[in-house]
């Protein structure tokens, strides 16, 4: 999860879009329910069609089609893109992504995105963004470092005051040179 984290979100938030937009073009009176699953069976989409963020579009169509008139519109697409980009998304929603294969993450990369999500979570608003992300990424990171500096600084002093496995003859030598000094 390191270094490519600022755009997690904003790559679901643009595989969605782009599949819509593939989607819009075939259908020019508008992206209905009954569209959207004639795409997904087609032949010819196989190949073309991203399927994962198709079955995401055609699972979450009545949240997404905010005005309730049975197509989603370009406005809605873009709402819910910058909704994605901004305001992040529920665990249920990144789980779902996950088992549609529509995340577009590795998997590890999201189940420990979908394990740490409550630490991730620093408001406690249910929702990650790319920017909370990004922080326990780094904020892992620098702990990693912290805990191989203190780990190495304790090593460095058992070598420096000797320890009880070290034999008599190199405590001596230590202690001679550090008197010496």
């Amino acid at each position: 999860m390191a270094n490519n984290n600022n755009g997690i979100l904003s790559g679901i938030a643009s595989g969605l879009t782009s599949t819509y937009s593939y989607l819009a073009s075939q259908y020019p009176n508008g992206l209905t329910l009954e569209n959207l699953t004639e795409a997904r069976g087609k032949a010819s989409n196989l190949n073309t069609l991203n399927q994962s963020f198709a079955s995401y579009l055609q699972t979450n169509f009545a949240n997404i089609d905010k005005n309730g008139d049975g197509i989603i519109t370009e406005d809605e697409m873009n709402n819910l893109s910058n909704m994605i980009s901004t305001q992040g998304l529920t665990k249920a929603e990144l789980t779902q992504l996950y088992a549609s294969g529509a995340s577009g993450l590795s998997e590890s990369t999201m189940t420990k995105i979908l394990e740490n999500f409550d630490e991730m979570d620093t408001n406690h608003d249910g929702k990650i963004t790319s920017a909370e992300i990004s922080a326990y990424s780094i904020n892992c990171s620098r702990m990693e470092v912290e805990d191989e500096f203190n780990n190495r600084r304790a090593t460095d002093m058992s070598v420096f005051y000797g320890s009880e496995s070290a034999s008599t003859d190199t405590y001596s030598l230590l202690s001679y040179k550090y008197k010496n000094k």
